[in-house]
């Protein structure tokens, strides 16, 4: 039997964590929310091994979006993508070695008429056609040319008038500013390349901004500097998502222990930590009936639930029978 008390549980890992068994293998272990890695490159991994390492659904933040479009709408992991980056002519990511063609559309006109081409509409509509939940930008001036604010602007607002927010690389100096001056949704880094004051956090805060994590891809005062950045963030109040940019870097799939660590590290502790792996955005509520189930007992401290995580599965919600008392 699970050594389990429910209150204990919930304390540690917040009110939807429950123990329960899995009716096919008999199994105890606890039952949590099914977790969401908000930051991939789809192209850049073997998504096979996801679920059976605890991950039910992937934000894909940047690929081909005609290949976005023909993926399965059955099985594991469910994808919520943005299509491609768009970016000025000549910027981040066009060029680089990881990122084919079909994956940038270079902005070179911020008209916001259908059609027009290397508009932003025409570059939007095509990303909401193929499925798109997010419309993603890069604002990165540190190697290269970046959508200027009018632009940017037009992109924000051809975004919203579709119901689809706005998401941002954003590196470089002035850029998070930039996000900021814009309303930008989310930035899909925590902001690693420069300091932020306490009034562009409040600004974020205000704004309902939402950042991802990715802390662990870094390290140095890039690390640092996401750490800190992120630590003020949701101290202030600010949403925080738990991403990875998997497919950057040669790292298993699946639940990441080192980003729950920094998280954990930055203040994301216990039920926020799940909070951030459980938030179903960009949708409104999780559309995937499963659960995430990590067999055994539960964590016996706040210091231990990022590695317990570690062993997390994703399991059918009719697989498991909840123990409830």
């Amino acid at each position: 039997m699970l050594n389990a008390d429910p209150f204990a549980i919930r304390e540690l890992l917040g009110p939807d964590a429950a123990p329960g068994r899995r009716a096919i293998t008999g199994e105890h272990g606890i039952v949590l929310p099914a977790f969401t890695d908000h930051h991939v490159h789809l192209h850049l991994l073997e998504e096979d091994s996801l679920a059976s390492r605890g991950i039910a659904g992937v934000v894909d933040l940047g690929g081909d979006p005609v290949a976005l479009a023909r993926r399965s709408r059955e099985g594991f992991p469910h994808v919520s993508h943005a299509g491609a980056f768009l970016t000025a002519p000549g910027g981040y990511p066009v060029g680089r070695p990881w990122a084919p063609d079909a994956i940038s559309r270079e902005i070179s006109d911020p008209s916001i008429h259908p059609g027009v081409p290397g508009g932003v509409a025409t570059a939007v509509d095509e990303q909401a056609a193929c499925g798109a939940s997010v419309i993603k930008v890069s604002l990165n001036a540190a190697t290269g040319p970046v959508l200027d604010p009018e632009t940017l602007g037009a992109v924000v607002a051809c975004a919203r008038e579709r119901g689809l927010p706005v998401v941002a690389h954003v590196e470089g100096e002035g850029m998070t500013r930039r996000a900021l001056d814009a309303e930008l949704d989310v930035l899909s880094h925590t902001p690693f390349s420069e300091w932020l004051d306490g009034a562009s956090i409040a600004r974020a805060v205000a704004l309902g901004q939402r950042w991802i994590s990715t802390l662990a891809i870094h390290d140095g005062v890039d690390r640092e500097r996401a750490e800190i950045n992120l630590a003020t963030f949701a101290r202030a109040g600010g949403r925080v998502l738990y991403g990875t940019d998997l497919g950057n870097g040669d790292r298993p799939v699946g639940i990441q222990v080192p980003e729950l660590a920094a998280l954990d590290a930055a203040g994301v502790r216990g039920p926020a930590l799940i909070d951030a792996l459980a938030d179903p955005w960009p949708m409104d509520a999780a559309t995937h009936a499963v659960a995430t189930f990590v067999p055994g007992d539960p964590p016996a401290a706040l210091d231990d639930v990022p590695a317990w995580l570690g062993g997390a599965t994703v399991v059918p919600a009719d697989e498991i029978a909840r123990d409830e008392h």
